[in-house]
């Protein structure tokens, strides 16, 4: 699990847009703490600091530790809305994480072992499918990401979630069927894929020999009216 970050936060006693857009001239932004069911708590912190914990990279996927009036509460950011214009952060939730609970996350796939894999050795191409895996996890014990080893890995073979050794307090939150993450294809199927998709576009129900059809020009309207006389 990464680290928990640490987030200074300030209560915010007013609600409403007005009030909200205040705070973002002053370089604030709007927050709120709810779950672990208690009543929401609203907040506002410094923007500099909110973004600088986006530009991490695994912010959404990190435990934050919001200090306020002198306390920490454990949480998990579940959404950061930006503007459409500036991509500035105008509004953040944070989900309050209760002591012994689980929550699910979305936690990014980390490939390992590429040089020992056969199939990659030869040319073929690792296709992941899904780069992260939906997960319910122990509050206190979230992934920063999942490792899955690709040693021996042949053309054709394909790595599913039964395959994958999930860290402890950690369990698929998709139960009902064995999904596919990632396959092994060869460069040569997927250079076939494309050009079945190129043919689909220029000669779709065509005959063999048969080309397709272009416009008639001057040329075809004077052979036309040559064969119309001559009848």
């Amino acid at each position: 699990m990464s680290d928990a970050l640490t987030l200074p936060a300030e209560a915010r006693e007013r609600a409403g847009k007005g009030a909200s857009r205040q705070l973002r001239r002053e370089g604030r932004v709007p927050a709120v703490i709810y779950g672990g069911k208690e009543e929401p708590t609203l907040i506002h912190v410094e923007a500099k600091e909110l973004v600088r914990q986006l530009g991490t990279g695994h912010f959404m996927n990190s435990i934050v530790e919001i200090e306020l009036d002198g306390k920490k509460v454990r949480t998990l950011p579940k959404d950061v809305a930006l503007h459409p214009v500036n991509d500035r952060p105008e509004h953040a939730d944070f989900f309050r994480l209760a002591t012994g609970g689980k929550i699910e996350v979305n936690v990014p796939v980390v490939f390992l072992n590429e040089e020992a894999s056969p199939g990659l050795k030869k040319g073929g191409v690792l296709n992941v499918v899904r780069h992260e895996l939906e997960l319910v996890c122990d509050n206190d014990k979230i992934p920063s990401e999942i490792e899955i080893d690709v040693t021996g890995k042949e053309v054709g073979d394909s790595i599913h979630i039964s395959e994958v050794q999930l860290p402890e307090g950690s369990e698929s939150a998709i139960t009902d069927r064995d999904f596919t993450i990632a396959t092994l294809v060869a460069p040569s199927a997927l250079k076939k894929s494309e050009g079945a998709e190129g043919e689909d576009q220029t000669g779709e129900g065509m005959e063999p020999g048969e080309t397709a059809a272009t416009e008639q020009g001057p040329a075809d309207d004077a052979a036309d009216e040559q064969e119309a006389k001559s009848e």
